[in-house]
């Protein structure tokens, strides 16, 4: 007589174990399928974004879009910027860009070494690795956001022309609050189409990137001043650097 109850009572404890396990695992599988659109969206969007006729926008433009703050770009094929903005851009944020496959290397392991050397370390991201942080990531320094970029970068230089990834990257590259792209930059602190630049705003411009909240092409520092001198000294010397934008 004991036996069929010890039967009767173990299987409803076992089918409470499966009931109590069975949400976890619906939240796990969620959980993967969402990690997928995440991984597999920049991938698909990237291929999208290879046509000349498509304006990408960056998710900075969209954070501004959601918060109703608007934002003024303007999008302008590489060839009607000029050559000024476009040289003092590549000589100043990525020198190598035509010859790296998406992240400059050497740069990157002088930065390594300086950091264990216990420097202070500088920025070694690429054109491609900051344009696929504007379309994809979000702002400020993370671990997480460089080991997705990296990647990212490669992917982007592999399936997607030199000279398009560069136009992209001047039409959404933030260079003040809600001004994105270097024909809206131009006009705003200067007045003036981005083609009609001298080599001097065009570099002004070019070195604000790095810090377009703190600093103002249309009044700069003296440092900032400085900084653009060089840059503008090696646009005019650009020559091959700038090859695979021809």
């Amino acid at each position: 007589m004991e036996a069929p109850a010890v039967e009767s009572e173990g299987r409803p404890r076992r089918a409470r174990t499966g009931k109590r396990f069975r949400p976890a695992g619906r939240l796990l599988r969620g959980l993967m399928r969402i990690a997928a659109v995440v991984v597999l969206l920049p991938l698909v969007l990237t291929l999208l974004y290879i046509p000349s006729f498509v304006h990408p926008v960056s998710t900075l433009m969209l954070g501004d879009l959601a918060t109703l703050r608007g934002y003024e770009r303007r999008w302008v094929p590489l060839e009607a910027m000029g050559d000024n903005v476009v040289h003092a851009v590549m000589m100043s944020e990525d020198g190598q860009f035509c010859s790296h496959p998406g992240i400059d290397f050497g740069e990157l392991k002088a930065v390594i070494d300086e950091a264990l050397s216990g420097e202070r370390t500088r920025g070694a991201s690429t054109i491609p690795m900051q344009t696929v942080k504007n379309l994809f990531l979000w702002p400020g320094r993370s671990f997480i956001r460089k080991a997705l970029e990296a990647p990212l970068a490669v992917y982007l230089d592999i399936v997607m022309p030199k000279r398009r990834i560069m136009e992209i990257y001047l039409n959404i590259a933030e260079w003040g609050p809600g001004i994105y792209g270097a024909e809206a930059a131009a006009r705003h602190y200067f007045g003036q189409s981005a083609r009609d630049l001298s080599r001097r705003q065009a570099a002004l411009l070019a070195v604000t990137l790095p810090n377009p909240y703190e600093r103002n092409p249309a009044r700069p520092s003296a440092g900032l001043r400085r900084i653009a001198s060089v840059i503008e000294a090696r646009a005019r010397r650009a020559g091959g650097y700038v090859g695979c934008l021809g």
